[in-house]
């Protein structure tokens, strides 16, 4: 099967170890171990539980804890309605391995992590690509979305909160898109759930549509992207589809994974409060910076770790990240690894000290040209 290169992966994997300040980085800061032990109340240094436990594959769909402790987080859902992947990246593989053939159809509303159109493409589906503009704040146009649905539509790809502008979709909007399905499924990336700045969480299409898929991780709003640790919530009928794929690629997540996500998961509300003071503090700084730099605007996020700064330089994108990382050691991501030239993508779920250095070096480089 061949498959598009990952544009956004690449950026990474060329330069992440090159640079001086990161703020290509999508997460909110990384919790040490010792800080998710605090936030959980166990305060030793080796709870009596994890230095007890065997290290055998586990319950191989999640255990009941870690299902039930996801299923918390919805509306709608229970235990049974929750499969455990290595991460959303393996969630959202599993959806299409279960669920796309050649010759489907499947719409894509985009800019999006790149998965959710090389992926559908590479398995031989026709792939329709609904563009978001930041005139309409970054926010679908679903008159034009019932336009590019057909009968032989097989599923509705997004990002929501979106990756990588930050606008989210409401439980309006989210209903309009299960009416536009009409028995289509629709699989919604929500990774970026827990990281709305007013702290309201945004609805998710598996508790407003029966044939909503929601994937999603502990890597974002939970600050554990090394846990590499996921789900698919959906109908449990879906689920056991899902799992015959499963059998041949995971088997069972690690144990100590499946462990500490649930204690962060049962923790949620301290951490997601923690993401949003990292966050709200560079979305300000990040803001006044944009409102002084000439060349430079955005529509602000109201959700995720990351936003599109539009850049009026006359350099594209890709060579402009480039000579920022030698002449200022600052890394951003090119929009046009994402389809989206003219952009630069920043994140701002670094330590505020580190965030704040490296929008001086920005400022100060912009202020040259």
């Amino acid at each position: 099967m061949k498959i598009e290169p990952f544009g956004v992966e690449q950026w990474m994997n060329a330069w992440e170890t090159r640079c001086a300040l990161n703020l290509a980085e999508t997460c909110v800061e990384s919790l040490t171990v010792e800080k998710l032990l605090r936030i959980a109340g166990r305060t030793q240094a080796m709870p009596s539980d994890l230095a007890a436990m065997k290290l055998t594959y586990g319950a191989i769909p999640g255990s009941e804890r870690l299902r039930a402790a996801v299923a918390r987080l919805f509306a709608r859902q229970g235990a049974e309605n929750v499969l455990i992947t290595h991460g959303t990246i393996g969630a959202n593989h599993m959806v299409y391995q279960t669920l796309v053939e050649p010759g489907d159809h499947v719409v894509a509303i985009t800019p999006t992590y790149q998965q959710h159109t090389a992926i559908p493409a590479s398995i031989g589906a026709a792939v329709t690509e609904l563009p978001l503009r930041e005139a309409e704040g970054w926010l679908p146009d679903l008159d034009r979305l019932a336009e590019l649905v057909t009968p032989e539509t097989k599923l509705i790809a997004l990002t929501n909160p979106n990756n990588p502008t930050g606008a989210r979709i409401g439980a309006e909007g989210l209903s309009r898109i299960a009416e536009i399905a009409d028995g289509a499924w629709v699989l919604c990336d929500e990774v970026y759930r827990g990281t709305e700045q007013d702290g309201r969480i945004t609805p998710s299409v598996a508790d407003l549509y029966e044939k909503g898929l929601s994937t999603g991780s502990t890597s974002k709003a939970f600050s554990l992207a090394g846990l590499r640790l996921g789900w698919i919530v959906g109908p449990e009928a879906f689920l056991k589809e899902a799992e015959i794929h499963r059998d041949y690629t995971t088997i069972s997540v690690g144990m100590i994974d499946d462990y500490f996500a649930a204690m962060a998961l049962e923790n949620a509300e301290a951490i997601f409060a923690r993401g949003r003071e990292i966050t709200g503090t560079n979305l300000d700084a990040l803001g006044a910076m944009v409102d002084r730099t000439e060349g430079l605007d955005w529509v602000r996020p109201e959700a995720g770790t990351t936003a599109l700064l539009r850049c009026d330089l006359d350099m594209p994108s890709y060579a402009l990240c480039e000579q920022l990382i030698a002449e200022t050691g600052v890394m951003l991501t090119p929009g046009s690894v994402m389809g989206m030239e003219g952009y630069l993508r920043i994140g701002f779920g670094n330590p505020s000290d580190e965030f704040a250095e490296g929008l001086g070096r920005l400022e100060e480089w912009f202020a040259m040209r």
